[in-house]
């Protein structure tokens, strides 16, 4: 049975999405319900499907210091971390801690591959990969954890977590585990993916892309969007930060029920759940809000929709938000984890974009337009393939 933990201060967070750059961006675009799904432009053949595209990430070059990482992915990042100052406010938690005492840990499930499939389709009559491509560091999923630390001058614990979709929801449990045990005084948490061919056609090949704008939990969904994003927080004792967002628990759970299905009575997803409530010492009717992992895709939808109806009161509010920025993928954890956090800082319930004829299983839980309310603890659920699944607990800092 899982114990309560001490809350954690999220004294710093931010996001990059196809809804645009940072926080800012990413409330107007919720607020205003408008999505940032465009029809696909990026894949090297045709593909009938929308996309999350993320605006300047071409124009955005890494340093001449950090070109050895050079690949969309890592510009991503770099982008990533110059919103909301979050690159001002990691250096200043290396200063106060020192290098060695921030940890790093991010999520990702592709990592550079984009750059590892240009250099494949650029083979040269020897079969050797181009020069300007022949860099071993950008061709391993540890990639962007390795950027990130060098362009933050981080010598502290270093990790990878790639566990699909719940990938960068997993960070904060990985991290809050690092610092109730004197690994580390502080944790930059995040993740990075970017869209590439091989999760583009990928998902096509398991027949689960959609080839209009996702729609999550409506009856006529017909699979998912793929999009790209950058988000990133940064984690510390509680009294480092007394005003800041706190996570308060986190809950995970692997259902091993199949590769790409979630268990049909969403087993793996109940168990973080509770789990989640568990560490952070709360009763289902003490949530207002829960983010949910809503992909549009037909089992995900089903089984997580009749996981919330059973599980919660009517006066908790649910929605999905994949409708907005498309299914991230790697980065979906964070990304979610950030707008869990705007809905508390702000008291906005985002609605569920794209569901016109809500799925039988829907409650009476689910918000399919915007509310403004207030909102004191927030739930992010991710849940990845292989029935690896986490759930997240955030609450607004004591009075």
């Amino acid at each position: 049975m899982s114990v309560p933990i001490q809350p954690l201060a999220v004294s710093a967070f931010t996001a990059t999405s196809a809804l645009g750059h940072g926080l800012e961006s990413q409330f107007a675009a919720l607020s205003a319900r408008h999505g940032g799904l465009r029809p696909n432009d990026f894949s090297s053949a045709p593909l009938d499907c929308w996309i999350g595209r993320v605006d300047g990430v071409e124009d955005t070059p890494l340093p001449a210091a950090h070109a050895t990482w050079e690949c969309r992915n890592n510009r991503l990042a770099w982008l990533g971390l110059h919103q909301d100052r979050f690159l001002e406010h990691a250096l200043d938690a290396r200063q106060r801690y020192g290098a060695a005492r921030v940890a790093l840990v991010l999520g990702t499930s592709t990592a550079s591959i984009g750059a590892t499939e240009e250099a494949y389709r650029r083979l040269d009559a020897d079969g050797r990969m181009p020069a300007d491509l022949r860099r071993p560091l950008i061709h391993a999923p540890h990639s962007l954890a390795g950027f990130v630390a060098e362009a933050l001058g981080l010598e502290g614990p270093c990790l990878t977590v790639s566990t699909a979709c719940s990938s960068s929801a997993k960070v904060f449990a990985s991290a809050e585990r690092l610092l109730r045990l004197g690994l580390a005084d502080a944790a930059v948490v995040g993740g990075v993916d970017t869209l590439c061919d091989s999760v583009l056609f990928g998902f096509n090949a398991l027949e689960l892309v959609s080839p209009e704008p996702c729609r999550p939990f409506d009856v006529a969904r017909r699979g998912i969007s793929i999009g790209e994003a950058a988000g990133f927080a940064l984690l510390e004792r509680a009294d480092a930060a007394p005003q800041a967002p706190r996570l308060l628990g986190y809950g995970e759970s692997s259902d091993a029920h199949h590769m790409s299905t979630p268990h049909p009575a969403g087993l793996g997803a109940e168990l973080a759940l509770r789990d989640a409530l568990a560490r952070a010492g709360l009763r289902a009717e003490q949530v207002d809000y829960i983010n949910l992992h809503g992909t549009a895709s037909q089992k995900n939808d089903e089984v997580e929709a009749a996981l919330i109806a059973r599980a919660f009161p009517a006066t908790t509010r649910a929605s999905s938000t994949k409708g907005f920025t498309g299914h991230t993928l790697g980065a979906a954890g964070i990304v979610e984890a950030v707008f869990a956090l705007l809905s508390i800082e702000r008291g906005l319930v985002p609605g569920n974009l794209g569901c016109t004829t809500p799925d039988k299983a829907c409650g009476p839980q689910f918000a399919f337009a915007n509310e403004q309310r207030r909102i004191d603890v927030a739930l992010s659920n991710s849940f990845g393939f292989g029935g690896n699944n986490a759930c997240l607990a955030f609450g607004r800092a004591p009075a």
